[in-house]
C-alpha cells in the first residue's frame, strides 16, 4: 500500500465520521421534537458503516498470503463508507402535558424515546475517531514532505 493509498483510506475515514457527527448533532437537536414532516415524534438516526474492499492487485496478493487467525480470507480494506441510516426503533416516550398542543385525547405527548446522553457520548466517539484520522493524514504528509527534501 503507498503513502497515497493511506490517505484515501484516512480520508474516507474522515468522510464517514464527519457525516456521523452530522447525524448526531441532528439528533441531538431533535431531542425535544414531538412533531415531524412524517408524523409522530422525531425518530433517532444511526449511521451504518461498511468496509470498502479494495481493487488494487497487490492488495489482493497480500491478502491470499497472510492467513487469518480464524481461517477466513478477506480482502483489505480501503477504507470506510457510510452504508446507510437506520431509524431507531425504540418506542416513543409518552409524557402527561394536557396543554402541550401536540397532546393526544388524554391528555400525553410522544415525544423521542431515546436518551440524547448516548449521542454525545457517540459524538465524543465519532470527534477521536476523526481526530485520529486527521493524525494519519498528517503523518503520510509529514512522510511525504521528508521523502521529497531527502530526494532533492
Amino acid at each position: 500500500m503507498s503513502l497515497f493509498d493511506t490517505l484515501d483510506v484516512s480520508a474516507s475515514g474522515l468522510a464517514a465520521q464527519r457525516r456521523r457527527v452530522e447525524v448526531l448533532a441532528q439528533n441531538i437537536a431533535n431531542a425535544e421534537t414531538t412533531r415531524t414532516p412524517e408524523g409522530g415524534p422525531y425518530r433517532r438516526r444511526q449511521i451504518v458503516f461498511e468496509a470498502v474492499p479494495s481493487s488494487r492487485f497487490a492488495d489482493e496478493l497480500e491478502a491470499v498470503r497472510v492467513q487469518p487467525v480464524d481461517g477466513r480470507q478477506e480482502p483489505p480494506s480501503g477504507g470506510v463508507r457510510v452504508a446507510g441510516i437506520e431509524l431507531d426503533p425504540a418506542p416513543p416516550q409518552m409524557r402527561y402535558e394536557p396543554e402541550h398542543p401536540d397532546a393526544d385525547a388524554n391528555g400525553f405527548v410522544a415525544y423521542p424515546g431515546y436518551d440524547p446522553v448516548r449521542d454525545m457520548v457517540d459524538l465524543s466517539s465519532a470527534t477521536r475517531s476523526y481526530q485520529a484520522n486527521l493524525a494519519a493524514v498528517n503523518a503520510v504528509r509529514q512522510m511525504i514532505v521528508q521523502t521529497i527534501e531527502t530526494a532533492g
